[in-house]
């Protein structure tokens, strides 16, 4: 009777390694649009042994390391920081053995959605459905030295015990160069171009209030946030974009624009190259601007965003917009990137201009 008990621990204990052996193995995918979903499960719980080995057809030619760095982000990323949402799978070509699913993922972030399009081989091993993921292997770069040759400004305030006058430094001064209030999508969106007028940097705003029929009728204030540059070095040009959800333009009798500034130290560096840019129409039927950015320093930017300024055949600005790069710019290597046109005014674009924001965490 005392060996009761121990035998039967004994045999529990396989019995729930046994189920649980059963359960995490589950049932295997029997169509290809199953075997994205699963593996994408995995990858939104951050199960990556999983993920990578149960369905993965090319898990022996390629690092665990590399395919997670290419769905979680590395170097500091944007994707490094955000949260993969949405998985919608759809098929576009299929036989009894292999299949094309292309897949539209959206990871959530702090600076809003961000998109990502994959065309995935699927294939049947054995009755079972399994993803080819596309083998993304790190760029090393080589030793090398860069020369630093770009311009930079500093400031010194005056301290309490400093007898430099009543006031510190004055704002740099900038104005906004053309304004131009739409309707679009059920808003009021104020499109323009502001420029710092002096010869030291400054970090700059535009702010806008719309006044209705009646003058004393305040309809909303808003602010560009980030659909602009920021930081302006001297002479320096940026677009910028207030957006009024819910309000019509036929409501407005004005617009109040107030531009701000505010002396700031900066530099010229890092400097980003912006090649291959195009106008083009996307796997979704949307028009974008495409392109690739390269990292023409030796500093690697984290977070680089893109702004674009669309113009008509006048050299009216129609339209102006932004797109964040979810991977990072190493120094030489070219990423690509693709910022949204709305498709309704990409008849009007005649010209546009590309401008890139950029983030190092080494600073």
């Amino acid at each position: 009777m005392k060996y009761v008990l121990p035998i039967l621990v004994i045999l529990l204990t396989v019995v729930f390694i046994a189920a649980g052996n059963i359960r995490s193995a589950g049932p295997q995918p029997t169509t290809p649009v199953g075997a994205v979903q699963a593996m994408f499960a995995d990858v939104k719980s951050r199960n990556w042994d999983d993920a990578f080995e149960k369905y993965l057809a090319n898990s022996a030619n390629m690092q665990k390391a590399d395919f997670i760095a290419d769905l979680a982000g590395r170097d500091g990323s944007l994707r490094s920081y955000s949260a993969l949402e949405e998985v919608a799978p759809s098929v576009l070509s299929q036989n009894s053995n292999q299949a094309l699913v292309r897949v539209n993922l959206q990871y959530s972030s702090a600076v809003g959605a961000l998109e990502d399009t994959r065309d995935l081989k699927v294939v049947r091993e054995g009755g079972v459905w399994k993803v080819v993921w596309p083998v993304v292997k790190q760029v090393k770069l080589p030793p090398q030295v860069i020369p630093v040759t770009f311009l930079r400004w500093d400031v010194v305030y005056r301290g309490a015990q400093d007898d430099w006058g009543a006031q510190d430094v004055a704002p740099p001064k900038v104005r906004i160069t053309s304004m131009n209030a739409i309707d679009h999508e059920g808003s009021v969106i104020i499109l323009g171009e502001i420029v710092n007028d002096d010869t030291v940097p400054g970090f700059v705003s535009v702010n806008a209030a719309l006044i209705g029929k009646n003058n004393d009728d305040v309809l909303g204030e808003e602010t560009a946030f980030d659909k602009i540059s920021h930081v302006l070095l001297p002479k320096a040009v940026s677009p910028f974009r207030i957006d009024f959800p819910g309000v019509r333009l036929a409501q407005v009798k004005s617009v109040r624009m107030t531009p701000n500034s505010l002396l700031v130290p900066a530099s010229a560096d890092p400097v980003v190259g912006i090649i291959h840019q195009r106008l083009a129409v996307d796997e979704r039927g949307h028009h974008e601007l495409a392109g690739e950015l390269l990292d023409e320093g030796g500093l690697t930017v984290n977070i680089p965003q893109v702004l674009a300024t669309f113009y008509d055949n006048a050299g009216k600005v129609v339209w102006v917009s932004d797109g964040y790069v979810s991977r990072a710019l190493l120094p030489g290597v070219p990423e690509p990137f693709a910022v949204r046109v709305a498709d309704d005014l990409a008849a009007k674009v005649q010209t546009y201009r590309v401008s890139v924001n950029t983030f190092s965490w080494s600073r």
